[in-house]
């Protein structure tokens, strides 16, 4: 009963938890997608997309979530080389990516929002795949070191931490920042042209 009254009496719980539903849907079927969407050895993640919405739309709290579903779904879809080398470092390393980018660009939308509603989408997209990748980087150094040496050394990288930027994650940033830094201020400003128009 408590919570239907906290619901009844707050119009934005009621929207969060709607778009929350929607965007996660979203995230799901965006992520089971892209892994047929590779460059390089790992799929580009289109996911980010819908939680810097999330932030945009809602507040951290579905953002942090939102990055958090992705994590679960890469790791059902998109993890099977990292999980057969160390079953928790993965679990561990792909939610914590997950969680702590749509958290990152939550927070980021909300500390820039009253400057400028875009600048703070623009900001969140940018950082989103920044914390994706930068967390995957540093469980790749943290759990699978050995491992990912030998793929530098078979790959014939002389150097685990160029085979990491370059041979893992280079081409797959790029157009992640890319697409995300694209499309997140374009579908926010589509948003709010299709409320004025309803209005």
């Amino acid at each position: 009963m408590g919570k239907e009254r906290k619901y009844a009496h707050n119009p934005q719980a009621i929207k969060n938890l709607a778009i929350g539903g929607i965007l996660t849907a979203l995230v799901v079927v965006l992520q089971m997608m892209g892994t047929f969407v590779k460059f390089g050895p790992f799929a580009i993640s289109l996911v980010l997309i819908p939680i810097v919405l999330g932030a945009a739309l809602c507040d951290y709290k579905i953002s942090t979530w939102l990055g958090f579903v992705f994590g679960v779904v890469v790791l059902f879809t998109d993890a099977a080389a990292f999980l057969a080398v160390s079953v928790p470092g993965t679990v561990i390393t792909v939610l914590l990516k997950g969680a702590l980018c749509g958290l990152a660009a939550g927070l980021t939308y909300k500390a820039l929002e009253k400057v400028n509603r875009y600048v703070a989408v623009i900001a969140a997209a940018m950082v989103c795949p920044i914390v994706n990748t930068g967390v995957f980087l540093l469980g790749c150094v943290v759990f699978f070191f050995d491992a990912i040496r030998a793929m530098g050394a078979d790959a014939g990288f002389d150097n685990v931490a160029k085979f990491l930027i370059f041979g893992m994650v280079g081409i797959n940033f790029v157009v992640e920042l890319t697409v995300n830094l694209i499309l997140s201020p374009v579908v926010v400003r589509l948003l709010d042209f299709s409320k004025k128009i309803n209005k």
